[in-house]
C-alpha cells in the first residue's frame, strides 16, 4: 500500500498510474547477420547500435564460410517492435551485410550459450557446488584443492540461474560467450 491507501496498479484509470498507455513494450529479439569476413565490419555493425544509442545485450561472431569469406554476426538486443524494424532496415543498408534475420519473429530457434564459473571453497561448500553442477549438468574442465572450473551450455536463463547459485558458494569469476542463434526447421 502506498502512503495514500491507494493499490499500486489497481485500475488503468488512476491518476497515479503515469505509464504511458500508447507505449510499446520492450521485446528481446535475437538476429543473425551475415556479413563479409574483412577488416572493419564487425565496427561499422557495432558502430550502427552505438551511434543510435541501441544496446547490445549479446554480441557473437565467427567465420561461417571459408570459401566465400562470410562470416556470421549473432546479435541479442532489446527494443520497442518499431525500434527494432529499425535496426534491421539499417542494417540491411550496411555495404557488407548479405542478410539479416530477426530469429524471434521468423519462427522457432535454437539459442545456445557457453559459460566458464570459476568457484572457490572448501568442506561443504565444495560438495554443495559439485552437486549443483551435476544437476545443472556443468563439467568440471579444472579442479585446484581450492577451485573449480564449471563449463555450461544453455539458454542465458540456465547461465544466469546457475551463476545465482553458485554466487554463495564462492563464485569468484565468470566468462561468457554470447548466444549462438540458428533457426529450426528446414
Amino acid at each position: 500500500m502506498s502512503p495514500l491507501n491507494i493499490k499500486k496498479g489497481s485500475t488503468s484509470h488512476s491518476a497515479y498510474d503515469l505509464r504511458d498507455p500508447n507505449a510499446q513494450a520492450i521485446e528481446r529479439h535475437t538476429l543473425a547477420v551475415l556479413v563479409d569476413n574483412e577488416a572493419g565490419v564487425l565496427a561499422r555493425v557495432i558502430g550502427l547500435f552505438s551511434g543510435r544509442g541501441y544496446n547490445i545485450d549479446s554480441l557473437t561472431v565467427a567465420e561461417v564460410d571459408h570459401q566465400g569469406h562470410r562470416s556470421r554476426i549473432t546479435v541479442v538486443t532489446r527494443g520497442t517492435p518499431a525500434v527494432i524494424e529499425q535496426i534491421k532496415a539499417q542494417l540491411g543498408r550496411l555495404v557488407p551485410v548479405h542478410d539479416v534475420h530477426d530469429l524471434t519473429v521468423e519462427g522457432p530457434a535454437v539459442e545456445r550459450e557457453l559459460a566458464l564459473f570459476k568457484v572457490t571453497g572448501t568442506g561443504e561448500k565444495r560438495i554443495e557446488a559439485l552437486r549443483l553442477a551435476e544437476i545443472f549438468r556443468a563439467n568440471v574442465v579444472d579442479s585446484t584443492l581450492q577451485s573449480f572450473v564449471f563449463e555450461m551450455t544453455g539458454t542465458s536463463e540456465k547461465i544466469d540461474a546457475f551463476a545465482e547459485l553458485m554466487r554463495p558458494l564462492g563464485l569468484c569469476d565468470v566468462a561468457r560467450t554470447g548466444v549462438a542463434a540458428l533457426s529450426r526447421g528446414a
